[in-house]
């Protein structure tokens, strides 16, 4: 995992606002780790976060650490601005990353580096942990095709 020297997009997004579901997972990546939630009772993993079991319905869910690793199984490059913080900045990409650690689980980021570059589906992604003034975001570099 690495560290960037610049954010990725623009100042000025609105900040995330962790809630009691997913504090566990921002205060994870402000300490520079991925937690995703796994079930106590069937051990099956699940993303986005619930009270509850995707697969067995236990109320028995808790955050572990995985390894910030993964493959691109889908992605979208953004033309036109979401927010307009973004407006002078464009394109970006937003990837889908499928974690094997936890169950090929698939979180988004954006990836970062040209935001022209040719993504491949199947491409290994590296976490890159954005730490700004009050929350982390996860985002994604590609270290091999």
């Amino acid at each position: 995992m690495t560290e960037p020297t610049d954010f990725y997009l623009a100042q000025g997004l609105p900040e995330p606002v962790a809630t009691p579901l997913d504090e566990p997972y921002w205060a994870g990546l402000s300490d520079g780790v991925l937690k995703l939630q796994q079930c106590a009772a069937c051990k099956k993993w699940q993303w986005g976060p619930e009270w509850i079991c995707h697969h067995c319905h236990s109320d028995e869910v808790e955050f572990h650490a995985v390894t910030p690793e993964g493959t691109i199984y889908s992605y979208e490059r953004v033309w036109h601005p979401v927010h307009p913080a973004l407006r002078d900045q464009g394109p970006y990409i937003v990837v889908l990353v499928e974690i094997p650690e936890a169950g090929n689980v698939r979180v988004i980021g954006n990836l970062i580096g040209d935001p022209e570059q040719a993504v491949i589906i199947g491409s290994r992604v590296q976490g890159v942990f954005e730490h700004h003034d009050a929350h982390t975001l996860l985002q994604w570099q590609v270290v091999s095709v």
